[in-house]
């Protein structure tokens, strides 16, 4: 069974029950509502359709609700397609109108002030390239066109040298997070995440929505700013997204590699789920197969360490959305199969008694290295925050990370993390007892067989649902 995790957008190609259930046993882990599109109805559809979906086969799809930001567009222009001449000049304004090959209007007040001369604007992904002249501060920029092109209505603008004064969270998002919170989702995607800030911004929105509602950040790294930043980012985020759409937009495109490598890598020190996004198996949208390159750069993705890798438009609108999961699950698991990307070689905790989590940590550093050095079939957790699931992960290792918890809302949140497969157990017996029903129930649903070795940890006693504090390791009978 494959380690990595595959995260699939939903969209009007995969709305329905049968194509959801298509792509989840075919193997997408994490379904992802991207609120830049659809309605609130559409939503609540697919949420409880992967829901019925999870309770008829078992499983523990998560929901990944993704805020569109603040996301600058060009408005309508006429018949949905101008085109913009290198060397002419345009006037960009924040008064809505129709555009022109003259005039465009942009959904960003703040333009005029927050732009300068010399700076760029980057729009439809980078396609068209203009270059500002003047503002007035107010209402209108004058700009010239660099790289001119077909505009068609609604495009998103970048400005990659702009130091942007809108808000993280727009007030399309809190309505957006409000709903998605009454869902009771997962995890919430922030995207144009800019510093740490943004991050704790969200964070006590989430705490003060509702005691019960424990949905967890990932944060999406398609700003210069939030490179500058991301050590911290990493900190108070639960994950990221390498969002390379933007991204690549906003830096230099051969900066992007190293960048997603260096996240990757920080997030595995940091034991933060990292997810590789955009454009990962775009041919299949239309084609029946993914390029070469395609195919090498998700094989390239599971052996830098990622936790998940995601599909965007190649499960939302595309042609054969279950095909493209199907695809992708054949790359991921001969990866992991054909190559060393296990067993981490991670330094031990630092001793520190003041670390209220020093004692789970080293129980987590020393199974890992248990696992290694006995070939165990699985390390076997029990758990209620999902905290020494997280911390396996991070240390790769080759045996099997089987969780067991009583809660069952971290079943479904722990679906995006490497390797981990999620039990629900609600027994609340001694710690012997538990420990041998657990392998009874492992052995019996095939995951382990006789005389396999298990490395089981615990907290003792069960009932205070502590931190681990107990590594056992013994044999399947």
């Amino acid at each position: 069974m494959k380690r990595t995790k595959i995260v699939a957008t939903l969209g009007p190609a995969s709305s329905s029950a049968d194509v959801i259930e298509g792509m989840i046993l075919a193997g997408a882990d994490v379904c992802r509502i991207n609120f830049s599109h659809g309605s609130y109805d559409v939503v609540v559809d697919q949420i409880k359709t992967i829901r019925d979906i999870n309770k008829k086969l078992g499983t523990h799809t998560a929901i990944l609700a993704d805020l569109q930001g603040p996301k600058l567009r060009i408005g309508v222009v006429e018949n949905n397609s101008v085109e913009l001449i290198a060397g002419n000049q345009i006037i960009i304004t924040t008064t809505e109108c129709i555009g022109s090959a003259n005039r465009i209007y942009i959904t960003y007040p703040q333009f005029p002030r927050d732009v300068k001369a010399g700076e760029n604007i980057l729009i439809d992904d980078g396609k068209l390239l203009l270059n500002v002249i003047s503002t007035n501060g107010k209402d209108e920029v004058k700009a010239v066109v660099s790289h001119g092109g077909i505009l068609s209505s609604k495009k998103g603008v970048n400005l990659p040298n702009t130091k942007i004064s809108l808000p993280c969270l727009t007030e399309k998002d809190l309505r957006d997070l409000d709903f998605a919170l009454t869902q009771r989702v997962d995890w919430v995607g922030l995207s144009f995440v800019r510093s740490a800030a943004d991050i704790i911004e969200l964070k006590h929105l989430i705490q003060n929505f509702d005691q019960n509602v424990r949905a967890k950040v990932v944060a999406k790294i398609e700003k210069p700013e939030a490179i500058s930043d991301i050590d911290n980012i990493i900190k108070e985020t639960d994950a990221i997204m390498v969002a390379r759409g933007d991204l690549g937009v906003e830096v230099p495109m051969q900066e992007v590699p190293v960048i997603q490598k260096m996240l990757v890598r920080k997030c595995l020190e940091a034991s933060k789920p990292v997810i590789i996004a955009t454009q990962m198996m775009e041919s299949m949208i239309t084609n029946i197969s993914p390029s070469r390159a395609e195919v090498n750069d998700v094989a390239n993705s599971v052996m830098d360490g990622a936790d998940a890798v995601m599909l965007s438009g190649e499960t939302s609108v595309g042609n054969h959305p279950t095909k493209v999961v199907e695809a992708m699950t054949k790359i991921i698991e001969h990866v992991e199969a054909n190559s060393d990307i296990y067993n981490r070689d991670n330094e031990a905790p630092e001793v520190d008694l003041r670390n209220e989590r020093f004692l789970s940590d080293s129980i987590c550093y020393t199974a890992a290295k248990m696992a290694q050095r006995t070939s165990a079939a699985a390390i076997v957790t029990m758990t209620h925050s999902g905290y020494t699931a997280f911390k396996l992960a991070s240390h790769r290792p080759k045996a099997e990370i089987f969780v067991f918890t009583d809660n069952y809302d971290i079943l479904t949140t722990l679906n995006l993390v490497w390797g981990v497969r999620g039990f629900y157990y609600d027994k609340n017996i001694s710690t012997d007892h538990t420990i041998a029903d657990i392998k009874f129930i492992l052995k019996k649903s095939g995951k382990v067989k006789v005389n396999d070795l298990v490395i089981n940890i615990a907290s003792i006693p069960l009932s205070e649902m502590g931190k681990a504090n107990m590594i056992k390791l013994s044999a399947v009978e």
